[in-house]
């Protein structure tokens, strides 16, 4: 197997290839809406403590919902979870084209739109990313499919942005929000076209707070998975609202407009695209630990370095760095996480995956807000990236607890004895 097919082998598995296909393009309209709405939201108020408190109700649903929706993954089958959630997201960027085309948008109508954007991806979440095994007819290429989820992701990141800085300043924001509900048929029409095996569920006999309670003593009484979930809820509150504060570089300190945002968004995208792309060409999911831990040391000191850079194509240099690093942790993160959970938990884990990443970030972006307010953007930037160092040292200071617990578990799984089998036959 050449270089080209290990990176990209998880595409063999048609049910993933459709899927990868559909959400490619969806996603490139997700993040054409999301700069759109920051914009929109700045437009309409001019204040960085509104673009931290509309990004806060939008993202704040996933901290208090996704535990039940990991519950709801493992007891229902998420291939119906996924159709639902993505209908419901298509009709509410439908709407919001509508008011915003008509210039009857008020901030109410953001405000509101973002928490049921929020309410849907609680659900739509975890049930994804649970949803990658079944996908895949070889579990070897499990780790391979998380990877390219996370390349998929930062594509449509890279383009997305950027198609939306220009078109924002030719016809506005309106158009984005079109765009984005066309995007969604794509990924719905590959989701109906799946030939899907049934799910193996977990029994409905007891109660949703008896598994969530269960779901939550596995997770946080097994020390891996305990402190990969805490430094990715560090770096998710601390770091990840960078995004939330970036109008604010590009109109204040770049003294740029729409398409500035969508660069400084696309060198991020970029970067996070080569992490995903460098995790994907990996054969082996051991070394991961230690790749956690350096990766957002990096992304801190990226934020760090960002935060008091006055040059345009500097900070586009670091920007693109630091969007590396954190895909690195972030991904590394749901790969080792997938590899080491017990089957019958995999939703609930998976849930407290995006709880830890999504539902901690906009906290926050509430944080990062009024900080900003209060001692401006490049201050508040510094300490966030301080402290996403802090975590990373300490990850590292953990890592022999980490792979003692983690051993046995991929000897179970014969993760171990396939590297070695590798090894053998390169030798």
């Amino acid at each position: 197997m050449n270089h080209f097919q290990q990176t990209f082998r998880a595409l063999a598995n048609k049910n993933y290839r459709l899927f990868f296909i559909g959400q490619s393009i969806s996603l490139v309209g997700t993040w054409m809406q999301q700069v759109a709405m920051s914009w929109l939201v700045y437009r309409l108020t001019g204040s960085a403590l509104w673009l931290g408190l509309v990004g806060f109700l939008g993202q704040a649903p996933a901290f208090f919902l996704t535990p039940f929706a990991g519950v709801l993954a493992d007891r229902y089958r998420r291939h119906r979870i996924l159709i639902v959630t993505q209908i419901l997201a298509l009709l509410q960027a439908v709407i919001l084209f509508w008011l915003v085309a008509t210039n009857t948008i008020a901030l109410w109508h953001v405000i509101v739109l973002s928490v049921l954007f929020g309410l849907i991806n609680s659900f739509d979440i975890p049930a994804r990313h649970a949803f990658t095994i079944e996908m895949i007819d070889k579990k070897e290429d499990l780790s391979n499919a998380i990877a390219l989820n996370s390349s998929m992701v930062n594509l449509a990141r890279l383009i997305g942005p950027s198609v939306a800085g220009v078109i924002i300043a030719s016809f506005g924001e309106s158009l984005c929000f079109l765009v984005n509900a066309l995007s969604y048929v794509a990924v719905i029409i590959a989701l109906f076209v799946m030939k899907m095996k049934s799910q193996a569920v977990v029994s409905d006999r007891i109660s949703v707070l008896e598994h969530l309670k269960e779901g939550f003593t596995y997770a946080f009484g097994f020390a891996p998975i305990r402190y990969i979930l805490f430094l990715l809820g560090l770096v998710s509150l601390m770091g990840v609202p960078y995004q939330v504060l970036m109008p604010i570089f590009a109109k204040d300190i770049f003294k740029g407009g729409p398409a500035t945002l969508g660069f400084l968004m696309s060198m991020a995208g970029i970067g996070a695209l080569m992490g995903a792309i460098y995790l994907a060409g990996r054969k082996t999911v051991l070394g991961l630990g230690k790749i956690i831990g350096i990766a957002a040391i990096i992304f801190g000191l990226g934020l760090a370095l960002f935060a008091h850079s006055t040059s345009l194509w500097v900070s586009f240099a670091i920007v693109c760095v630091a969007g590396f690093a954190m895909m690195v942790q972030m991904a590394a993160s749901n790969t080792v996480l997938q590899t080491i959970v017990e089957e019958d938990k995999r939703g609930r884990i998976m849930s407290f995956y995006t709880m830890a990443f999504m539902g901690t970030t906009p906290f926050g972006a509430l944080l990062a807000g009024g900080l900003a307010h209060k001692i401006g953007a490049p201050y508040t930037l510094m300490i966030g990236g301080i402290c996403c160092m802090i975590g990373g040292i300490v990850f590292l200071q953990k890592l022999p607890v980490i792979r003692e617990k983690i051993r046995p578990v991929y000897i179970k799984k014969g993760i171990i004895q396939e590297v070695i089998q590798e090894i053998r036959e390169v030798a």
